[in-house]
């Protein structure tokens, strides 16, 4: 990999796991992540303008995506309520490319590679240990695997639907328009109503949060224009390590060796996976 591609990619990360630790760091992470989509959606709106609008055979996928991204902004926002930010993350971010893994040797007979099978039982390992031995550990492990379940199942829509689009850029585009008419829909289902005030702090992190989420789909984006998606999807699970380390100095989670050592280990697993992809 060239060293832009690696600064874009490790910057992906760094930004990926900041805004999961302000959306922990939320009073009310529902409200927050809610309030994210505004930005999201405000900074998608001159893209999807300017841009062509993605081809017919790929708008049920991008519906199908928004969807289900809703769902799980809903199932993450809830596991952070019973978990810390250096445990919720690592076994959501490891378990994708596990849950990936898996269910393209169950539903489609690939076969796994010996990359992917250490990666397999790097990242299972590391999730018992974050899970054992922790507070609300039954509530958040749940909520985090539900949450990467979420995950992997847009993942797989958006990889097929983006190459019906014409577009990549047209197609995230109109899946974070149609995600930010639906986000604030789920939350006023879940809720009586929402209340924001542009001079709260809270909102302003909020909103800040959202504009870092979009940075960091931009910059990971960018990367995977330039270089090569396995390489790319490997050294992009720094972020585990990354959100340990926000965890510690922005939320003053413990950063036991315990934890230290189960993070690098999913972090690991997700390399072999990335890398045999």
């Amino acid at each position: 990999m060239s060293p832009t591609v690696i600064g874009l990619t490790v910057f992906a990360a760094v930004l990926h796991a900041t805004w999961n630790a302000a959306l922990r760091s939320g009073v009310d992470r529902l409200w927050f992540i809610t309030v994210m989509s505004f930005a999201t959606t405000l900074a998608a709106i001159p893209l999807a303008l300017l841009l062509p609008l993605p081809l017919p055979k790929s708008w049920m996928y991008v519906g199908v995506s928004a969807v289900l991204q809703v769902v799980y902004s809903i199932f993450l926002a809830h596991a952070y309520e019973y978990g810390e930010l250096g445990q919720v993350y690592p076994i959501v971010r490891g378990s994708v490319p596990l849950m990936v893994s898996i269910g393209g040797f169950v539903l489609a007979g690939q076969r796994l590679s010996s990359s992917a099978l250490l990666g397999v039982t790097l990242i299972c390992l590391g999730i018992i240990s974050l899970a054992s031995g922790a507070a609300r550990a039954g509530k958040s492990v749940v909520l985090a695997l539900a949450t990467a379940s979420l995950v992997a199942s847009y993942v797989t829509a958006d990889g097929i639907g983006v190459r019906f689009a014409g577009s990549a850029q047209s197609y995230a585009a109109w899946i974070f328009l149609i995600y930010g008419a639906l986000m604030p829909l789920a939350f006023l289902l879940l809720r009586r109503g929402i209340t924001v005030d542009l001079r709260s702090p809270e909102t302003l992190k909020a909103l800040t949060g959202g504009m870092v989420s979009f940075l960091s789909y931009g910059a990971i984006t960018a990367a995977l224009a330039l270089g090569k998606v396995g390489p790319i999807s490997a050294l992009r699970e720094t972020s585990i390590v990354f959100s340990a380390l926000l965890g510690r100095i922005v939320l003053g989670e413990a950063l036991t060796p315990r934890r230290i050592l189960a993070c690098m280990v999913v972090a690991l697993g997700a390399v072999c996976i990335g890398y045999a992809s």
